[in-house]
């Protein structure tokens, strides 16, 4: 089977105090209504998605596409969900950044607890499903590093980028009851709406 996993699109930034789940920014809404051409290549047969708005809102434009419901798995939910506010990576501290590009994630979040909840998850959606089928599942960067470190088994958790809507594909054998990654991170569909590429 194949799971597309693609990561929220641009949400915008809360306030401290306000929770960390904010909605879809201007931007992020336009990059979300391009995933169902993206995607249409696909034989999507259900849509998964994480609880938090930014997820379920670029989940959204896919589910009206192929007249399919949203799905809700907690398990989906970013390691950030039980912060006080959403900051944009963009826009994080240079010591949060500096503990992100060395693939760690924020102080006060229980790695061992986030990496388990985010694998039991996925096990989960992969046994319900027949072995033809294609899953979108829709959740955030830190899920998707999880996911892709799991099956690679890469030193740091934090290894791969992963842009806003961006597409990152893997593979279960269940012949050999084993994941593969097939693709990471494709954004073609939004290359032009991509904050760090708007700065070159």
């Amino acid at each position: 089977m194949q799971l597309l996993i693609i990561r929220h699109a641009l949400p915008l930034r809360s306030e401290p105090g306000r929770g960390s789940d904010p909605d879809l920014s201007e931007e992020g809404v336009e990059q979300a209504k391009r995933l169902p051409d993206a995607l249409a290549r696909f034989p999507i047969s259900r849509l998964i998605s994480s609880p938090q708005r930014r997820a379920v809102q670029t989940a959204e434009p896919v589910a009206d596409a192929l007249g399919l419901p949203i799905d809700i798995d907690d398990r989906l939910a970013e390691y950030d969900r039980d912060l006080s506010h959403y900051t944009p990576v963009e826009e994080i501290s240079e010591e949060d950044m500096r503990r992100l590009a060395n693939g760690e994630l924020p102080s006060g979040v229980d790695r061992s607890a986030f990496l388990a909840r985010v694998k039991a998850g996925v096990e989960d959606i992969v046994k319900s499903a027949d072995r033809e089928d294609t899953v979108a599942l829709f959740s955030h960067g830190g899920v998707i590093n999880a996911v892709v470190h799991d099956v690679m088994a890469t030193e740091r958790l934090l290894c791969v980028q992963v842009d806003y809507a961006g597409i990152t594909r893997v593979l279960y054998s269940s012949s050999r009851d084993t994941f593969f990654v097939a693709g990471i991170n494709a954004t073609e569909h939004v290359w032009d709406l991509l904050p760090r590429n708007q700065q070159w």
